[in-house]
């Protein structure tokens, strides 16, 4: 899969998009017990902040292109108690195509509660797929445990 070396101009540093979630059953830890409080789990932390950066370029793919995370480095600062509604944002750095590097961070009204870096990669969705067929296909003739 090889990925498109060029991106609409639209996509440019400064475009930033919002996820905002409230902290609950769906997305708390999963070890909560009457001694460790039920809180925002640092995965879907970090899913939110993602889907804030795939919105913020979203509007400008082709119709065949998609974003898809490439690396994430992220400071989990503070705890976000159920209940806490949480903004997740996603601010394009840098655009060195196929690559979207974003600055990332979560609040809510308190504090900052995560910050740090997120890169994207522009794919075309037919390479992707074709891609996953014949890797489907190699796994189809491999033992499996």
């Amino acid at each position: 899969m090889k990925p498109p070396q060029t991106l609409s101009p639209s996509i440019k540093a400064g475009l930033s998009a919002d996820e905002n979630i409230v902290v609950g059953p769906e997305n708390q830890i999963s070890f909560a017990d009457d001694k460790m409080p039920p809180v925002l789990a640092t995965p879907w932390l970090i899913a939110h902040l993602e889907y804030a950066a795939r919105k913020a370029i979203a509007p400008f793919l082709d119709e065949n292109e998609r974003s898809v995370g490439v690396t994430v480095d992220i400071e989990h600062l503070a705890p976000a108690p159920v209940g806490d509604r949480v903004t997740c944002r996603a601010k394009v750095i840098l655009v060195n195509p196929p690559y979207v590097t974003f600055a990332v961070e979560a609040f809510d009204e308190i504090e900052t509660l995560a910050r740090g870096v997120h890169k994207r990669a522009v794919i075309h969705v037919d390479r992707f797929r074709n891609r996953l067929i014949k890797k489907a296909e190699k796994m189809a003739g491999q033992p499996r445990n």
